[in-house]
């Protein structure tokens, strides 16, 4: 039966109660003499085609000729320019980087649409900010892996899933909530479990993680590196305890698993001393003030409008700072201890 958990953030409703689904709630029967169409063959395309097909479904690839459309012809699937794939379709899976949607969307797929097809997104940005704008006849739904693509597809091949999020923009059909659940369950994500959420939260949620945790992670490594080398301790020592041994990658699969202050219990009672008590002396009223900002930025627009101009400009802040990241120090000792980092094996927790 399907699941129900409080959500742990407060909102002027109160408490929201997010809906995981699973196999068992879940039929295939809405995508059963349909047409499929997978809009971009890269990293999640390929994915989700080649499970949906091994689902018994049909399935056609919409690609540009380049090395992707004749990766699709070596999988066996029949592949099309984007707007013949559109043509034929009941359901478009548009699985093209945010950064690039909007043109290929207004050139190739908005023209071809027709009433009652079902446009399905692989990530909220690009309806969330209004790059792409779907007439009203159609259903718009998202079912987003929370995955690699690799890895989705490698999940699938074992028997196994990884979690996924679906949402609902648009339900004209009074069908769409069941078309994104079949398309979870065809690309193997019910298996693990899937969250209903709207195109906000995902959006809020997905922008976030990159602009507020992540930047504090590796700035967090970065000055470790930093203040330990500059103390005497060799850079290959200090790399090798930070991450590349592969236990902060452990970490985290602990912490997917068990919980993340659960899995101290594989630490030290040295180590959960040491960490418990500095995270108390850490300025967390500053970075949560510094977090709330970033959420306000991504939730009025602010961050879509400026990427939206650095890619018109080409890039130039992105590839400036691409740049000096790579010349830091730590990417030339990243070369050195590269064997060591080799040999770690890759884990895999059931």
């Amino acid at each position: 039966m399907t699941d129900e958990f409080v959500l742990q953030t407060k909102s002027k409703k109160g408490f929201e109660i997010a809906k995981i689904y699973y196999d068992q709630d879940v039929k295939l029967t809405p995508l059963r003499k349909k047409t499929i169409a997978v809009v971009g063959n890269g990293n999640h395309g390929r994915a989700q085609a080649l499970n949906l097909r091994d689902s018994g479904l049909e399935v056609i690839v919409g690609n540009r000729r380049d090395a992707y459309f004749r990766s699709a012809q070596q999988d066996g699937m029949a592949v099309f320019t984007i707007a013949d794939a559109v043509k034929r379709a009941d359901i478009v899976i548009f699985s093209i980087p945010d950064e690039i949607q909007e043109p290929i969307y207004q050139k190739h797929i908005e023209p071809h649409l027709r009433s009652g097809q079902v446009l399905d997104l692989a990530s909220s940005y690009g309806i969330r900010f209004k790059s792409i704008v779907p007439p009203e006849d159609i259903d718009v739904i998202m079912m987003s892996p929370r995955a690699m693509g690799v890895s989705v597809r490698d999940a699938y091949v074992a028997g196994k899933g990884l979690p996924g999020f679906i949402s609902v923009a648009q339900d004209v059909s009074g069908r769409a909530r069941k078309i994104a659940l079949a398309l979870a369950m065809g690309v193997g994500c019910t298996r693990a479990g899937v969250l209903e959420c709207t195109f906000d939260d995902e959006a809020s949620v997905n922008l976030f993680g990159e602009q507020a945790l992540w930047p504090i992670l590796t700035q967090a490594i970065v000055l470790s590196y930093e203040v330990l080398t500059e103390a005497g301790v060799p850079p290959e020592v200090v790399l090798l305890e930070l991450y590349a041994s592969g236990e902060a990658s452990e970490i985290f699969r602990k912490m997917a698993f068990e919980g993340m202050f659960r899995q101290m219990q594989y630490h030290s009672p040295t180590s959960q001393y040491g960490t418990l008590t500095r995270a108390e002396k850490l300025p967390n009223k500053e970075m949560k003030k510094q977090m709330r900002q970033v959420l306000r930025g991504i939730r009025k627009g602010d961050f879509a409008k400026e990427w939206s101009r650095e890619q018109a400009q080409g890039y130039p802040q992105l590839k400036k700072l691409k740049k000096k990241a790579h010349q830091h120090p730590i990417s030339r000792t990243e070369k050195k201890v590269a064997p060591l980092s080799s040999s770690v094996s890759n884990f895999s927790t059931s």
